[in-house]
């Protein structure tokens, strides 16, 4: 009798404990992206009004350096025995707690070279753009019609498991081309604080975001549904258009 007492209290409790552990793990994933849109402002002010640019590469010499948002990875490809090599990237001006970019419900991999931490992406579709296509540079943050509307950062998750840390619109436009429709769904974002995902805009402030999309390309939303059709973590996209990734 004790026993089986015992275990009824067991299995009341733990659910209880599991909802309290993902609230606190939501509430620790909001504070971070509140202070990567305040490195972000931060960021704006020291070079020009300019957002980070969201990725580019450079050589130094012989080696190759991947210059992104988050990390700056390199390595000396002249010893293949040569470590990789990471500090913190462009947003924090090569300063921060590098942990702050674990999104602390997030297990899966890391999606670029030697990244120790993962789980959040950047707007990559409208404001960190990339040195390739044009315009050249990041977008500014006067050109950010309603900040409050328009989002920076979030939980980003890919239908493998990863974390892609690009944050891509459901649709692409002429700034937008590199990545192709029918991949745009590597870009979304993981609802994985009991059923919502975080988000942080551009005026600095940071929500728990309900609404879940998957209109996109036709091959790119079937890949969503028929994940979200047998996994506990949905992954979508946060309008049904580009609206609340775009400028205006």
């Amino acid at each position: 009798m004790v026993v089986s007492t015992t275990a009824l209290l067991v299995g009341l409790v733990l659910p209880s404990l599991q909802t309290a552990r993902q609230q606190a793990q939501g509430t620790v994933c909001l504070s971070q992206l509140r202070q990567m849109a305040i490195a972000a402002q931060s960021y704006s002010n020291v070079y020009d009004g300019h957002y980070p640019i969201a990725y580019y590469n450079r050589r130094k010499g012989t080696v190759p350096y991947f210059y992104a948002w988050d990390f700056t990875t390199w390595k000396d490809w002249s010893d293949a025995t040569n470590p990789n090599r990471v500090q913190p990237g462009l947003l924090w001006m090569g300063q921060t707690i590098e942990k702050i970019q674990q999104c602390p419900a997030f297990r899966g991999p890391d999606n670029s070279l030697a990244d120790p931490h993962t789980g959040y992406n950047y707007n990559t579709s409208y404001i960190g753009l990339n040195d390739i296509l044009s315009p050249l540079n990041s977008a500014r943050t006067d050109e950010v019609r309603r900040p409050s509307k328009t989002v920076l950062f979030g939980d980003g998750q890919c239908t493998d498991g990863g974390a892609n840390k690009y944050m891509r619109a459901p649709f692409s436009h002429p700034g937008d081309t590199l990545l192709p429709d029918s991949a745009r769904h590597a870009g979304a974002q993981g609802y994985r604080h009991l059923g919502r995902t975080n988000v942080a805009f551009c005026d600095g402030h940071a929500r728990s975001w309900r609404a879940i999309h998957t209109e996109t390309d036709p091959l790119a939303k079937d890949i969503l549904d028929s994940h979200n059709a047998t996994n506990d973590v949905q992954i979508g996209f946060l309008s049904a258009n580009n609206d609340i990734y775009d400028l205006k």
